[in-house]
């Protein structure tokens, strides 16, 4: 309709405008560069060149053509205002048209019930749910970047981008078998006009578009907000500007000394919509956030939350003090990048700028050192400095071109002199391993699907994990990741490994292989089994699952080494996904299951929840006297998250999250 209007638009007073415009204008409009505005300047001095009798001839032509084009619109303007009006007076009838959906978001057909047998799943296709109108909902009292301007609505070419672009990824998922050679376009339908300032420190993937009334909130919303206020509570009481509550003992512990939960917190207050809250953890960032302190950090555990919390904070609220503070912690953790192969040292003195690795050897982590790119290279993007994006690269390059993988599958550790793997023959998807492949799948979908190298890694590792990790427990034959070690496979699975389903659904959604897809619905039907089949309800940190029927026993076996939970977040991750991209209320119903089990077994009266001893245990789950920061910035962010049904609620084709939990947004084309 907007575009029907705006042709109808009299050309020839467009002309007359042109012409008379002045030159000093023309510049300050900041539209034009010089060489125009010189053309401009030009034009003026040949017109002023004409005699007078030429000039008014000219004017008169141009007068006669308006009179002619006003005559004209009166008479056949009616059925355009007509036509036009429609679409203006109610935009409802063409924006809702794709969002009648919005309670089901997605073209996937529903699932039915996730039966272990990956032949009994129905054909998926991996094609994006067809996009809500350029609407930003943000909860109900906080809009999402509400400091910008609403831009105007392009509903008529979204209307169109929309089938093309479904169409597009159809034929991409055809062509993509497997990873060789895998190119799928980037996808451009999410694409807003380009609005830039100055730098790009405001991208235009989160530019608040079109204000809606928001999607009030439901029930269980609600019972989020009040868990995580119960939590805060805690924490302003007994642990204000401190690392971590210890919500039985009414304290706190510290670890870098940096207020972690506060920071991990601050988008998940935004995201609920807890001003009043939010604006007070705003008042200690900003004066009582100081780097310059002699303190050690984890290089991986900081970026991921001090770093990533404060610049996914910055873009979703515009405010600048978030983007100030990334920049200073950022550049205080690059002296980690300063070893003799470029694959950083774990650990960095933010104060001193000296880095090292961990006392007891000279290897980091693998998981760690390819699980800062996202956040990094956001912050060369936000800053303009290469360096940051540089230097996690080519840890990256390095890492591609490593020999010791197994079809994909990498080792745990890497060592910071030789740059090569070591601990060969270990194949995990747990700790120390798990965000490696996570980060593969992401930073091709932050960098818009331009890299090959991150998609063909990330998809031959999928192989690796269906070729040597993947297996069935008994009796109720559930797909399983267990790991490898030195070729013998052992049925242990970590909590972690269930950011997988989310992952993988996170890439067919992508237009990876719909298969992804089918696996995703496995492996979360498993993660919820790991839930469902302990007596609290609530998944211990690592399992085994029983090969072999055994009269009596369950699939899921716990040790008593392994019988905690830390309030860990992968299970509710991937169901926030798997529900996002298929649209079964199941997967919202297991997450509610879970949020009343944390209710029940780790809820500290006095304020904040606690980690527990064993699961295994309803009248005494020996709580640990520790709130993880991750409770807050993950857990029930993404409880929040899996319960709304609005689409736009952090878009999953404008936003990547990292591993902590913070959205980013996804580059578009410049």
């Amino acid at each position: 309709g907007a575009a029907m209007y705006s042709a109808a638009a009299p050309p020839p007073r467009r002309d007359f405008i042109s012409v008379t415009l002045s030159p000093e204008e023309a510049v300050g409009a900041g539209g034009y560069n010089n060489s125009k505005a010189w053309r401009r300047r030009s034009c003026w001095r040949k017109w002023k060149q004409l005699s007078r009798l030429q000039r008014s001839v000219i004017l008169f032509l141009f007068a006669f053509l308006a009179v002619c084009a006003v005559i004209s619109y009166t008479s056949i303007g009616d059925p355009w205002k007509s036509l036009t009006n429609k679409a203006l007076d109610d935009p409802r009838a063409e924006a809702e048209a794709p969002g009648l959906k919005l309670a089901n978001p997605a073209v996937l057909p529903a699932p039915q019930k996730a039966d272990a047998n990956l032949g009994d799943y129905p054909k998926l296709s991996p094609q994006k749910p067809p996009k809500p109108p350029p609407v930003r909902r943000g909860p109900s009292n906080l809009q999402i970047r509400s400091l910008r301007r609403p831009k105007p609505r392009q509903n008529p070419s979204r209307a169109v981008e929309v089938p093309v672009q479904a169409n597009k990824e159809e034929k991409t998922e055809k062509s993509v078998i497997s990873w060789r050679g895998a190119v799928i376009e980037p996808d451009q339908s999410t694409e807003p006009p380009s609005n830039k300032v100055k730098e790009p420190e405001k991208p235009s993937s989160v530019e608040s578009e079109d204000q809606k009334e928001p999607v009030p909130l439901n029930d269980r919303q609600m019972a989020v907000i009040e868990a995580f206020r119960h939590a805060w509570k805690g924490y302003k009481e007994f642990a204000w500007g401190h690392d971590e509550l210890k919500p039985l003992s009414k304290s706190y512990s510290e670890w870098f000394g940096l207020g972690l939960t506060l920071i991990d917190a601050l988008d998940t207050m935004w995201i609920l919509g807890l001003k009043e809250e939010f604006e007070e953890a705003r008042k200690w960032v900003e004066n009582d956030l100081v780097f310059d302190k002699n303190v050690d950090v984890n290089l991986f555990e900081s970026t991921i939350r001090i770093l990533g919390g404060l610049l996914s904070t910055y873009h979703l609220s515009g405010d600048s003090l978030f983007l100030e503070k990334a920049k200073d912690i950022g550049n205080r953790l690059m002296p980690a990048f300063k070893t003799p192969s470029k694959i950083p040292y774990s650990d960095v003195n933010i104060g001193r700028g000296t880095a090292h690795p961990p006392r007891w050897t000279s290897d980091s982590t693998v998981a760690e050192v390819t699980s800062i790119q996202l956040e990094f290279r956001e912050l060369s993007r936000l800053t303009g400095d290469e360096k940051f994006q540089k230097a996690v690269d080519e840890v990256m390059k390095q890492v591609h071109t490593l020999s010791g993988k197994n079809d994909g599958l990498v080792p745990m550790f890497i060592n910071t002199n030789s740059g090569q793997f070591t601990h060969l023959g270990v194949y995990t998807l747990g700790a120390r391993a798990d965000s490696y492949y996570e980060y593969l799948l992401k930073q091709w979908i932050q960098g818009g699907k331009k890299e090959n190298e991150l998609l063909e890694d990330y998809m031959r590792a999928i192989e690796g994990v269906k070729k040597h990790l993947l297996q069935r427990s008994q009796p109720k034959q559930l797909i399983f990741v267990g790991e490898l070690a030195h070729g013998h496979f052992s049925a242990k699975m970590d909590h972690l490994v269930c950011f997988l389903p989310g992952t993988l659904a996170l890439g067919a959604h992508n237009g990876l292989t719909a298969d992804h897809m089918k696996l995703a619905e496995a492996l979360i039907e498993t993660c919820y089994q790991m839930y469902a089949q302990v007596e609290t309800g609530l998944s211990p940190e690592i399992v085994h699952f029983n090969l072999h029927t055994q009269k009596g026993h369950k699939d899921v076996e716990i040790k008593p080494a392994d019988r905690h939970n830390l309030l860990r977040p992968e299970t509710v991750e991937s169901l926030f996904y798997m529900y996002r991209f298929t649209g079964d209320k199941k997967y919202q119903d297991w997450g509610w299951e879970i949020l009343q089990n944390f209710n029940k077994y780790t809820r500290v009266p006095t304020g904040g929840y606690t980690s527990i001893n064993n699961v295994q245990n309803p009248r005494n789950p020996e709580p640990r006297d520790k709130m993880e920061s991750f409770f807050l910035g993950e857990t029930l962010k993404y409880m929040f998250l899996l319960f709304s049904d609005d689409v736009d609620l952090i878009n999953l084709d404008k936003y990547v999250f990292n591993t902590e939990a913070h959205p980013l947004p996804i580059w578009v084309p410049a």
